[in-house]
């Protein structure tokens, strides 16, 4: 990394910092752990509209300010995996009518462990010459390549093997894997990623009591997270989700978290006894001894009921891709919660996007 390259992402951490500062000035004051990215090869998922020049096919992007598109051969931001993979296609692509015609968008998912999943999506329907030609496409690669493709048009999706990757994480000296399902929401920042989810597994107080996290996703935070409680129960509205949750459970053999599918104003009702659920027919709330619940919600933050909920629990993790509302949040939390650490993780280098972290004691 050149210094020039270095000095700039290092000014830009440090504006972000300085924003999460200032939105929480009025809860907290205390250092905020800071956890940098690489600013180079840093997203494990990227997507690009396609353009067409004559013979020519390759990807683009639109700038921010003035919305004018600009054609991308490469690009920094994305896994070295990903740049190759878009080298690979764009060679691909050209004077090849039955892989571009009508092809608008490329989706690329990878891992650090360099696994790639390249989605095409078409205007057009997928026929057995497309399945040929992507089949003849593959059988190219080299074989150190770990490279499957999708394709996609209306109301259809070809795979020509899966349509998933494994991604490994090290966390805290242990390896965990994780299946990461083509079109569905992770992480996009794997290394940083780890950094959120030691930092959340270092606020844990009582080992000898149980979590409750929301909005768990796949099982990012929970999986890692099992091994600090008694026993973990964690909530999430996607099918496709909880499904890839249950996979993740048994690939690293988790024996103490229970995911279940609803969204949180379900768990809310369910927890007050409100309504019941079929999808908790064989769960018992009352078995559980809460100590903590983990908050991951989307930018839109958590709503009134939860946030009511979530005050009941005696220390509160709450991870936050939009500061504004975990600011607004907070308003409401730190009326009988104290903030005891706070992070900042840069997920995005060079954007204004940040990633952020406060960990919240019952006031006695």
């Amino acid at each position: 990394m050149s210094h020039q390259l270095a000095e700039k992402y290092q000014q830009q951490l440090d504006e972000k910092t300085n924003r999460v500062i200032n939105l929480l000035s009025s809860f907290y004051q205390s250092d905020i752990d800071i956890y940098a990215s690489q600013p180079t090869h840093f997203r494990m998922r990227a997507e690009f509209r396609i353009w067409h020049d004559g013979s020519d096919t390759y990807h683009i992007m639109f700038d921010k300010v003035n919305k004018e598109q600009y054609r991308v051969d490469q690009l920094d931001a994305a896994s070295e995996i990903i740049n190759k993979g878009m080298a690979l296609m764009t060679a691909a692509f050209k004077g090849n009518e039955i892989l571009r015609k009508k092809l608008f968008q490329v989706d690329y998912l990878s891992t650090l462990t360099e696994e790639l999943l390249i989605t095409l999506v078409y205007h057009k329907a997928l026929d057995q010459a497309w399945e040929d030609e992507i089949k003849q496409l593959a059988a190219t690669l080299p074989s150190y390549l770990k490279i499957s493709f999708i394709g996609r048009s209306k109301k259809q999706k070809v795979m020509l093997n899966n349509d998933f990757v494994i991604e490994e994480l090290f966390i805290n000296k242990r390896t965990y894997q994780f299946k990461q399902i083509e079109n569905s929401f992770t992480q996009p920042n794997a290394r940083v990623n780890c950094n959120m989810i030691e930092w959340s597994m270092a606020q844990v107080s009582d080992q000898n009591r149980d979590l409750l996290e929301l909005y768990c996703g796949a099982g990012n935070f929970s999986v890692p997270l099992a091994s600090c409680f008694n026993n973990v129960l964690a909530t999430e509205i996607s099918k496709t989700s909880v499904n890839a949750a249950q996979c993740n459970i048994e690939m690293n053999k988790i024996d103490n978290l229970t995911i279940v599918r609803l969204s949180s104003e379900e768990f809310v009702e369910a927890m007050s006894g409100v309504r019941a659920f079929r999808r908790l027919s064989d769960i018992d709330l009352t078995k559980y001894d809460f100590s903590t619940v983990l908050v991951d919600p989307p930018r839109a933050g958590i709503d009134h009921k939860t946030l009511d909920l979530i005050q009941q629990f005696d220390n509160i993790i709450y991870i936050s891709c939009n500061p504004l509302t975990l600011a607004e949040n907070l308003e409401t939390l730190c009326l009988t919660h104290d903030i005891k650490r706070a992070a900042v993780f840069d997920q995005f280098p060079f954007t204004d996007h940040i990633e952020s972290g406060v960990y919240l004691e019952r006031r006695l």
